[in-house]
């Protein structure tokens, strides 16, 4: 798992800043990585960022899925 997060954060974006993070349980002492990203929307596409960067080499050794938990949008 920590090299998941290393791999994860990793991923460098013009206005992507990376959060905390923590281990979720999923069930029967399997885990999830649950990592928190900031992002300006007019710059970074979440659909680009997971579709072009988490699924290529070598991340995509690490990385089954990605759900969005939480999505907050801030106008200005």
């Amino acid at each position: 798992m920590k090299k998941l997060e290393e791999a994860v954060r990793s991923i460098q974006m013009e206005e992507l800043f990376w959060g905390a993070s923590k281990l979720v349980p999923v069930g029967y002492g399997i885990k999830k990585l649950q990592i928190m990203c900031t992002i300006v929307d007019d710059l970074v596409s979440v659909d680009t960022m997971i579709e072009e960067q988490l699924t290529v080499e070598p991340i995509n050794e690490f990385v089954q899925s990605c759900d969005i938990v939480a999505f907050n949008k801030i106008c200005y």
